[in-house]
């Protein structure tokens, strides 16, 4: 049942019984065979009672304007996803790392998959807070783990840079980072000149710096969603 991509900008996955796949709402585009589709509780199962950590995660997403309702598919059938015309990448994950994504990148993900809502200060502290405010996320993030396939959301495209060994840090524009997999410290980084200092700068004067061993997803614009 892994998403599969159909075109840059759409995916699908075949369902059968017992399976199920999360998508953000409104972003089915059609579907074939007998599906229905439920909204998802944050912290619990299709229609289920979220966790009291759930609850939290929720309510701190909601308050920093960042959640995203959910519907997850069910039944047997085929179901294609996308949304408003933006690029679509799917992701493995082998059970081996956590995926960090922004919750409104997120378009859909394998229901086994287990998610999580972090808040950026358990990450950085203050500094945490400071890139989350940067990258638009607000005070809180979210995070997948297990077996399974990930679909997230881009303008242009995003492309996959290695940081391990060959490449020991990469520094990223806060509006092009997409995602993160693996071992990999996120820290803000400053390059403030004069003509920043006075607004005459280039816009590009607070960064992100990624180390440590994994990937990460940088989309091919500056825009935000």
């Amino acid at each position: 049942m892994p998403l599969e991509v159909v075109n840059s900008k759409v995916v699908k996955t075949t369902l059968a019984q017992g399976q199920n796949v999360l998508a953000r709402k409104g972003a089915m585009l059609y579907y074939t065979g007998d599906v229905r589709f439920v909204p998802h509780s944050m912290g619990g199962s299709a229609a289920g009672m979220p966790s009291l950590g759930g609850v939290a995660g929720m309510a701190g997403r909601m308050m920093s304007g960042e959640h995203v309702s959910m519907m997850a598919a069910e039944g047997q059938g085929e179901v294609f996803y996308g949304h408003a015309g933006l690029y679509v990448e799917v992701i493995h994950l082998d059970g081996s790392s956590l995926l960090t994504v922004e919750a409104d990148r997120l378009l859909a993900h394998d229901g086994y998959l287990q998610t999580s809502v972090v808040a950026l200060t358990s990450q950085g502290g203050v500094r945490g807070a400071v890139r989350g405010a940067m990258t638009g996320q607000g005070l809180f993030t979210t995070q997948l783990s297990g077996q399974g396939t990930v679909a997230v959301l881009s303008h242009g495209g995003a492309i996959p840079l290695e940081v391990g060994p060959q490449r020991p840090h990469v520094v990223v524009d806060p509006q092009a980072y997409v995602c993160h997999i693996g071992n990999i410290q996120v820290d803000i980084s400053a390059n403030v000149g004069w003509r920043d200092a006075v607004g005459r700068g280039s816009g590009e004067a607070m960064q992100l710096k990624m180390t440590g061993m994994g990937t990460v997803w940088v989309q091919a614009s500056e825009q935000k969603f």
